[in-house]
């Protein structure tokens, strides 16, 4: 069976330290890996990995069984969010999303884009410079660009940090429809009660390798924050 998004023994070392090990996981179409763990635990450099944005020291990491590393059609179909919005400050608004779509070699871009800035409602700040807009804001609008070519695995670092009540709203909307379309998600949060809100499986990462996986079904949320206390030895 081909899954959606697969990692098969993925590593990556910097110098004498790795920082992930031997990572091993599978998901399907729909699901969503709420991923845990300390700073420093290796959860960014997996999802860079997954991204193909970083070549593994060894094992291989797949999209519909595709080998990310060596297939551009793998990675076109990857929306990665990071904690850092990465957009350019002197573009607009609507400039940063609709470039990210002509990447991407979306049909109609201007109307993606637009599409995009609705659904995280900024489309009313199109005309204005991301240098110009909140913190909270410029989340929006990565958000929006990382959807504008609408990937079938989305994977998202931190993507609450700086947004309003109405944005985080807004973001978990958008995150449960998009597993209603049959998206595959990977969350990284260090909010327990946050991605479990959204998760089918929870896993916990300390010292660049996954101590703990399960699926949402299968765990007790009440006792889950201090089991993962208890596992990464009280590290935040």
């Amino acid at each position: 069976m081909t899954h959606v998004l697969e990692a098969d023994g993925l590593t990556r070392s910097f110098g004498g330290r790795r920082a992930v090990h031997g990572v091993t996981l599978e998901l399907d179409a729909g699901e969503c890996l709420a991923l845990f763990g300390p700073n420093g635990a290796g959860k960014t450099t997996l999802l860079r990995l997954l991204a193909g944005l970083l070549k593994p020291t060894a094992g291989t990491a797949r999209i519909n069984g595709q080998l990310l590393r060596g297939d551009a059609t793998a990675r076109a179909q990857v929306g990665f969010i990071s904690h850092q919005s990465m957009l350019y400050g002197a573009l607009t608004v609507r400039e940063n999303v609709e470039l990210a779509a002509r990447l991407y070699g979306v049909r109609e871009p201007t109307a993606a884009a637009a599409q995009a800035l609705s659904e995280m409602r900024v489309l009313d700040r199109a005309e204005s410079a991301v240098r110009a807009l909140s913190r909270g804001l410029q989340q929006r609008v990565s958000i929006a660009r990382a959807m504008v070519h609408r990937p079938r695995v989305l994977l998202l670092d931190e993507p609450y940090a700086g947004l309003d009540p109405l944005g985080a709203a807004t973001l978990t909307e958008m995150l449960a429809r998009l597993r209603g379309d049959g998206a595959t998600l990977v969350l990284v949060t260090h909010n327990i009660a946050e991605g479990l809100d959204v998760a089918t499986q929870a896993a916990v990462m300390h010292r660049g390798r996954v101590v703990r996986r399960e699926r949402r079904e299968e765990l007790d949320v009440g006792s889950y924050a201090d089991a993962y206390r208890e596992l990464v030895g009280g590290v935040t």
